[in-house]
């Protein structure tokens, strides 16, 4: 695994097959599977995984949330087998305070999954554990990132100053890990993330009609993020590809 040195990637969450079309033609780097209805890492049925897998070229990343679960190591190993099995490149995990939270990431890393690999969510606003990091390194994590489980008591900057979020990024550098930003990002915030060095920044709300992340994606709001964060240099017009190869 090599974590992404370059510009930061852009990854949409989405709901349904049309919002993944949409923020891909439009320019996305990462396609994110998450139901905002059903809580910070509300997960998708599967059923619609597989289609949004299946409609997108290979070349663009797709990752998918398990939905919002305490650490309970065999029912989180459980959930990550099944959305493994939709074909998605990532499949996220999120990491709550509640039960044993290090036995669970121990128990991901005795997966033998074919293909997809892990990224863990730390959530600023829940008490996160920067020693984590670590653990999820050697289990064999592809990446880790930095969000917010409560969607409207602020940005992930409201939560955690840059510095810390700098110590974050390091953090995970140093476990072998990219590492991403998300939490109800706004188009404004985008440039002084941008200065820390993520690998990932993260969007919703900021996608959506009304900047409201129930409301479906709108195309002009897509537009505006991809316009802010500087696509990364390629050559020979590699860079989708690129992209994925990157953060893998």
């Amino acid at each position: 695994m090599t974590a992404g040195r370059g510009h930061a990637r852009f990854l949409a969450s989405v709901t349904s097959e049309s919002e993944a079309s949409l923020a891909a033609l439009l320019g996305a780097d990462i396609i994110d599977c998450k139901d905002p209805l059903s809580g910070a890492l509300g997960a998708l049925p599967r059923a619609v995984v597989r289609s949004i897998r299946a409609g997108l070229p290979r070349h663009i990343p797709v990752s998918a949330t398990i939905g919002d679960m305490p650490g309970e190591p065999v029912r989180v190993a459980g959930a990550v087998r099944a959305m493994a099995a939709t074909g998605v490149d990532f499949v996220k995990v999120g990491v709550f305070p509640e039960g044993d939270v290090s036995g669970t990431v121990a128990k991901l890393g005795e997966l033998r999954l074919e293909g997809p690999r892990l990224v863990g969510v730390l959530f600023a606003d829940r008490q996160p554990s920067f020693g984590l990091i670590g653990l999820m390194g050697r289990a064999g994590f592809a990446g880790v990132m930095l969000d917010t489980a409560g969607k409207s008591g602020g940005t992930l900057l409201d939560h955690l100053p840059p510095g810390m979020l700098s110590a974050f990024i390091g953090v995970a550098r140093e476990a072998g890990l990219f590492a991403g930003l998300a939490g109800a990002l706004r188009l404004d915030q985008v440039p002084d993330l941008l200065r820390l060095g993520p690998d990932i920044l993260g969007f919703r709300g900021a996608l959506c009609r009304g900047a409201r992340r129930e409301s479906g994606i709108d195309a002009s709001a897509i537009l505006a993020v991809r316009r802010a964060i500087p696509r990364a240099r390629t050559r020979h017009g590699a860079g989708r590809r690129e992209t994925r190869d990157r953060i893998t």
